[in-house]
């Protein structure tokens, strides 16, 4: 266990100053109080037959009388001891009945090397070691101080043995990524191939993609395939409160990696020191951007022949500033798309490799059920699902523990705690029947998987729909069936209670997002192929600041007026829906209050039972024209 050296230095200076306290009690031990009695008592007492015996010790005399008592006293140098007695009156007698012992003097070296000790070195050595200490304190400090310019990468050596290693194989699709990034893992291994071409390989390396995709990933492949040294930092890393050490960071790294060339430099989120320059927040000598500047400067000063390649990974490529992007720098830009249904499959694969699964499990059909989910996100489903089976001490993982855990990643825990009265049950089954319902009715919509009335995370129910294939782009129909979906909770709570509920404020925030987008980004409007409004690219606390209005008051009325048709519409599309077939609402809802959830199987067999369905969606009008 590491202590903290602060603690370690209390300790010690407690246990000195109980060492010193221990010599000192030691010296200063209260002695027996002996009595001092002069020359001529003692001639009394030797007269009265009193005293058995005498020892002198130089001039120290030590007398024990007939009762054992002793009492000390001292005679002049020099003088002999019977003489001076019988001079001052004893008896010659009584005198010679006394034993009288003499012994020479045996000074010890204790008994002045000891208090010198005591008084004269231990005090200084106690202020000599209080000295180091506090010098070596501040060395230590000062050093830290120093310190701050260091780089805080963390390297991954180039051991073949290294257990840890990561390979392409490792990362599950990603194909054309992959292909961008061999020719980087070629010029590491064989760079004299390339240089006597005359080629250059790219500077540097930025992938591109959204939160999960995999970017830290294939950056650490790359390195595993080359089998080289590889320093990974976050753009973060590099600012502290002090003036300069962000640049002196960077300078330390490229230095560093200098050294170990042939090597890869890893930069994860360089949005946080790469965004546009002259935003505006914190002006021009931002220490932000002397950082950013610093980066620009090395990497137009690695030579060819150098081996040192720049990989940077961000999800916010829109903000980066030019001058990263240019020729010479960030040369290779490569994006990273979302998994589809195959490469989830591989994904989910790879990460339940160690995991003790069931015959049944079918990545396929788990890979269909989870569009639009990213590598992080599927191996949080691996690790969820093998969480639920430990949970309830299973052997294995089955294919449920899967189901349930896409439904955990998507929605939060269940909340079983969070009990309905029969009211709120009641009402939260018609609300998701009416989702459901209406999904079912229109042409465009994404299949019903499953519905529940089951509380998770937020939501009191969920309607889950899972797209059938992979839809890289989407239609004006497929939005506005997705907006009267969003309004067929609403509706079918107006229809069956008279009013609604705040059960449906999730649904309209969501059904006014995407009819804004429609009309203001999409160009699907009446208004005609026209993107309105530009967005600042300046950001705080993660959130742009403001839009810029490319376009009159008398535009932004029709751009209301236009959403609210939208929304309008998809209301009466979906009004429509749930009275034309409120005997089927309600027998979707009775089933959902009986069982709380209805599969995708047994969902199809109450609307299949009903032979309206076809000529429901024939009456439909899907674009939802007045």
């Amino acid at each position: 266990m590491k202590i903290n050296p602060l603690l370690k230095n209390f300790i010690v200076v407690i246990l000195i100053l109980l060492a010193v306290g221990g010599v000192f009690s030691l010296v200063y031990l209260p002695q027996e109080k002996t009595t001092q009695i002069s020359l001529s008592q003692l001639v009394g007492d030797i007269n009265s037959d009193k005293v058995k015996k005498i020892e002198v010790s130089g001039d120290n005399i030590k007398v024990t009388y007939t009762d054992d008592k002793t009492a000390d006293s001292m005679k002049e140098s020099n003088s002999v001891l019977p003489v001076v007695l019988t001079n001052l009156g004893a008896n010659q007698d009584k005198l010679q009945k006394v034993e009288i012992s003499a012994s020479a003097v045996k000074e010890s070296v204790w008994s002045w090397l000891l208090p010198t000790l005591i008084y004269g070195i231990l005090p200084l050595l106690l202020i000599g070691f209080f000295l180091w200490t506090m010098m070596r304190q501040a060395k230590n400090g000062a050093g830290q101080v120093f310190d701050f310019t260091r780089s805080r990468a963390k390297i991954f050596g180039a051991d073949p043995n290294n257990k840890e290693k990561v390979t392409f194989k490792d990362a599950a699709g990603l194909k054309e990524a992959k292909e961008e990034l061999t020719e980087i893992v070629d010029f590491l291994k064989f760079p004299k191939k390339y240089l006597a071409m005359g080629a250059k390989i790219p500077r540097g390396v930025l992938l591109l993609g959204s939160a999960g995709v995999g970017k830290t990933l294939l950056a650490r492949a790359v390195a595993g395939e080359a089998n080289v040294p590889f320093f990974s930092i976050s753009g973060s890393e590099f600012v502290e409160m002090f003036v300069g050490v962000g640049s002196a960071r960077v300078r330390d790294l490229f230095a560093t990696a200098k050294k170990a060339a042939p090597s890869i430099i890893f930069i994860d989120e360089l949005d946080a020191i790469g965004r546009h320059r002259g935003a505006g927040i914190g002006g021009g000598h931002d220490e932000r951007e002397q950082t950013l500047n610093m980066i620009l400067v090395e990497m137009d000063g690695f030579q060819k022949e150098s081996g040192v390649i720049v990989m940077a990974a961000t999800n916010r490529g829109d903000i980066l500033d030019p001058a990263l992007l240019r020729p010479g720098r960030f040369d290779r830009k490569i994006i990273l798309d979302p998994p589809d249904v195959h490469d989830r499959e591989e994904i989910l694969k790879i990460h339940s490799k160690e995991k003790p699964l069931s015959s049944n499990v079918n990545f396929k059909e788990i890979a269909e059920r989870t569009p639009g989910f990213s590598g992080a996100d599927l191996a949080n489903v691996a690790n969820e699902a093998a969480l639920m089976a430990a949970r309830e001490n299973k052997t294995q993982v089955f294919e449920k523990d899967f189901l349930e855990a896409i439904e955990k990643v998507l929605l939060g825990p269940e909340r079983k705690s969070h009990l309905l009265s029969k009211k709120e049950k009641e009402i939260a089954a018609y609300h998701e029947a009416g989702h459901a319902l209406v999904s079912s009715s229109i042409p465009g919509t994404d299949p019903v998987r499953k519905v529940s009335i089951i509380s998770r995370g937020m939501a009191g129910g969920y309607t889950l729909q899972v797209q059938s294939e992979e839809n890289k782009m989407r239609t004006k129909t497929q939005f506005l069936a997705e907006i009267a979906t969003l309004m067929g909770g609403m509706c079918a709570e107006r229809l069956m209670f008279g009013e609604m509920t705040t059960g449906a404020s999730n649904d309209l925030e969501k059904a006014s997002h995407l009819a804004r987008k429609i009309v203001k980004e999409w160009g699907m409007s009446s208004l005609g192929p026209i993107s309105f409004g530009e967005k600042d690219e300046m950001i705080f606390l993660g959130k742009e600041i403001s839009e810029q209005k490319n376009y009159s008051e008398k535009v932004a009325e029709k751009i209301d007026k236009e959403i609210e048709d939208i929304l309008r519409g998809a209301e009466k599309v979906a009004t429509e829906i749930v009275k034309r077939r409120k005997p089927l609402l309600e027998k979707i809802a009775k089933t959902l209050i009986e069982k709380e959830t209805i599969e995708r199987e047994e969902f199809e067999k109450i609307i299949s039972a009903k032979s309206q369905i076809t000529n429901s969606k024939s009456q439909i009008n899907p674009n939802f024209k007045k």
